[in-house]
Order: C-alpha cells, then structure tokens, then sequence
C-alpha cells in the first residue's frame, strides 16, 4: 500500500496528486491496524501489485513498518546515488525531495528517461507501445492489475522507455531487491523469444 498524504476530500475525489515529497509503501497489515479506505482527514491509501511496482512509481519502504527494508533501502540508495548529488550520509528527507523530482515534472507529469535494454536491472518497469514491463530474472515480464501475464526478450540495443526513477535504477545495480508479485512464476512459463 501507498502512502502519499491525503489526496481525496471529504467527498473522496481525489484533488491533488502528491501531499508531500515522502512516497512511501506499507504493508497492508500491521500490528493489527484497520483502515477505512479514504477516511476524512487521513492519508489516502493507494494500492500496487508488489513492492517492484511501488518502487518504480517513486515509493521508498515505510520507517514504520517495514524499518528494516527502510534502513536497507537508505544505505543501497546513499551508496548509489550520494556522491552524484554531492551529499555524505543524507537525511531520509533529502532523498525524498530528490525521488520527488525523479518522479513528477512542475506540472505533475510523470518523469522517465531512456535507456538501452542491456543496461536496464532486475526490479525495473519500462514501458514499450503502450505497455509495462518489468526485467526479473534477465527477461521482461508484462504487467497488468492484476499480476504479470507474459514474458518476452528484446534486443539488448533497443532504446526503450524507463519508468523506475532513475535513482532507484542505481540501487538495483548495487543489489536493492523488491519483492514482486507470486504471478511472476507463470508469466515466465509464457516467455517469447521476440527481437
């Protein structure tokens, strides 16, 4: 589950995109807490697949409920990424603000970049005409609501369009490993080879 501040009001529309720059994901049970889904003046609960797809929209694992993966994830991503921003043992805030900018432009839209196949890590999404993948296990799997249906290849000098934000690619690199969803393991039954 997500967590990105309240983003509904009191009706339950969703009026804003983002509450604040600390996207993280929770577990959905923990220590026994129950929710009303989009309950007034509480943060609005988003939901994805697994933690690959919570990851690739922007999110960092909870202090709260998943400390151990928070701390994991923190000293992965310091690794990774602190001497490119010029930082030494940053602050959860001040890479909340730079996932942030990695996230969304000034006008709300989704951030991505390019990159080749060859170089793209296990635990990221990209998407290819219109659809998702994520690279697990070296191939691509296509993802959907529900689970991930199918596998494929592409050719390792494709170009293609990178949705994980970019900082979080790094961390891949230097063995930060999400949980994915269990249909991971019959969409790779369905793999085609296809360049």
């Amino acid at each position: 589950m997500g967590n990105r501040g309240i983003l509904h009001d009191e009706h339950g529309r969703i009026i804003r995109q983002s509450f604040y720059d600390g996207w993280k994901f929770c577990k959905l049970e923990h220590e026994g807490n129950r929710r009303k889904v989009m309950s007034a003046g509480r943060y609005t609960e988003l939901f994805f697949l697994d933690e690959a797809t919570a990851l690739a929209a922007g999110h960092r694992p909870c202090f709260e409920c998943h400390e151990a993966q928070f701390y994991r994830f923190r000293t992965i991503w310091t690794r990774s990424n602190a001497r490119l921003f010029n930082l030494v043992s940053p602050p959860i805030a001040k890479i909340d603000r730079i996932l942030h900018k990695e996230r969304i432009d000034r006008i709300g839209r989704k951030v991505f970049f390019r990159d080749q196949v060859s170089n793209i890590p296990d635990g990221t999404f990209i998407e290819f005409r219109g659809d998702f993948y994520l690279r697990w296990q070296g191939i691509f799997h296509l993802w959907s609501f529900a689970g991930y249906v199918s596998a494929r290849t592409f050719p390792p000098n494709l170009e293609v369009v990178v949705l994980t934000p970019e900082s979080i690619v790094r961390c891949f690199r230097n063995g930060l490993k999400p949980a994915v969803h269990e249909s991971i393991k019959s969409s790779q039954s369905q793999l085609e080879f296809r360049f």
